[in-house]
């Protein structure tokens, strides 16, 4: 038997395959993020920030398998499931997931819109407007690598306007430290712990990863893949910790702001306009700017994953040039449009969002948990023991929290 040589590390490698996973992180600080962690800072203050801990955690294991299992196959995860499971099990998983998907659409062009109007004065319906035909311009017309770039722009200038942020509100970093480790939850903030988990573990999240880690050159043979999967680690390692900072920032500064000081937030507007009394004009400036961005961005990026979605379960070309691809751009926009256009509640809507992909999250970590441990499939990348353990932990932790929050909602009800 041959023995595998490890090539040695190289800096100059690494920045090549830096890219995909800054793709999906861009999905987890959207305008959804956005009104979970300040609904959650606002209302819980620092309580709820292991919550974004715990989530960042689950997201490494888990867009980690997905992007190994896009290595292993050469194909994305729509389209592993369309060939591995039933069709009525394939229609189901399809289904629920273009719902997640519209969802998603939902809280990306409503943010978008949000920030739009705040920064310069326009109806919410036309900022909408206004990010729905951005998105739908810079993913049709651009190659994917230029799509990557505007990205990671995108994430930069968020990322930026942000650390401003939390450096103007001065929190107590005493209380932020241990909540970021230290579980805590009650029946009051249950329904806004699962949206923040929801907001961070994104199902288009898995399934983009799955597919866009194709974009990079992983080599012939299966030595080659395992040589080169260390980078494609650091690239999940450090594109999702720079999405815990940014999420982690945010229920930071919306506790130092709105719960320190007892201000009830019930719209991303009214956050903004909180601001400036108490930290100053710039702080609302950047926090429209960095809504914009994060609206933006995050809706090209679950555009792409929806067209990879319905073109991966409908078994055609995941190709950008494509009419069908081009059309799935839009098919899941149009819905989330009209939703926003007919909505009253926006804030509550986004915040509802987030509740349903987490509801939906299940169904995409299932598949994902069966086929990473498919031999055949997946050959000497399977899943160990201890990362398949790691990952069902996570599984039933979401199922768990969904059916405690189901529970909680029906109780109160009654």
């Amino acid at each position: 038997m041959q023995k595998t040589i490890t090539k040695a590390f190289s800096f100059k490698t690494l920045l090549s395959f830096l890219g995909p996973g800054f793709l999906v992180t861009v999905g987890f600080v959207d305008p959804g993020n956005w009104a979970t962690n300040i609904e959650g800072g606002a209302k819980f203050g620092y309580e709820l920030l292991w919550v974004v801990t715990l989530g960042t955690i689950m997201l490494i294991i888990i867009q980690h398998i997905a992007a190994k299992l896009g290595i292993a196959t050469g194909k994305s995860l729509a389209v592993n499931i369309r060939d591995s499971f039933p069709k009525p099990v394939t229609a189901f998983l399809g289904f629920t997931v273009v719902l997640a998907c519209i969802a998603t659409d939902v809280a990306e062009l409503l943010g978008g819109g949000i920030g739009f109007s705040l920064l310069f004065g326009i109806p919410l319906w036309a900022g909408s407007l206004i990010t729905l035909l951005l998105k739908i311009f810079l993913v049709i017309s651009q190659r994917y690598h230029r799509i990557e770039t505007i990205i990671v722009s995108f994430l930069g200038i968020i990322t930026l306007c942000y650390l401003a942020e939390l450096w103007m509100v001065k929190p107590d970093w005493t209380a932020t430290a241990t909540a970021l480790v230290v579980p805590k939850v009650r029946s009051e903030s249950i329904y806004i712990a699962l949206a923040i988990l929801g907001a961070l573990v994104m199902p288009h999240n898995i399934f983009l990863h799955s597919n866009v880690i194709h974009s990079r050159k992983w080599g012939i043979s299966e030595e080659e893949k395992m040589d080169l999967l260390r980078y494609e680690k650091m690239d999940t390692l450090l594109a999702m910790t720079l999405g815990w900072i940014v999420n982690s920032s945010m229920i930071i500064v919306a506790a130092a702001i709105f719960f320190k000081n007892k201000i009830p937030v019930n719209t991303l507007e009214q956050a903004s306009a909180t601001l400036i009394p108490i930290v100053g004009h710039y702080a609302s400036l950047l926090f429209a700017i960095a809504l914009i961005f994060s609206g933006v961005g995050s809706s090209m990026t679950s555009s792409m994953a929806e067209a990879d979605v319905i073109t991966g379960f409908l078994g055609k070309p995941e190709d950008p040039q494509t009419p069908l691809y081009r059309l799935s751009v839009f098919v899941t926009a149009i819905p989330a449009f009209m939703i926003i256009l007919f909505s009253i509640e926006s804030y509550k809507i986004l915040i509802f969002s987030q509740v349903i992909l987490s509801i939906q999250l299940p169904f995409t970590l299932l598949p994902l948990l069966i086929l990473s441990r498919n031999q055949k499939l997946m050959g000497s990348f399977r899943s160990h023991n201890v990362e398949f353990a790691a990952a069902l932990l996570i599984s039933v932790t979401v199922i768990a929290l969904n059916i405690y929050f189901l529970y909680t909602t029906v109780t109160q009800g009654n």
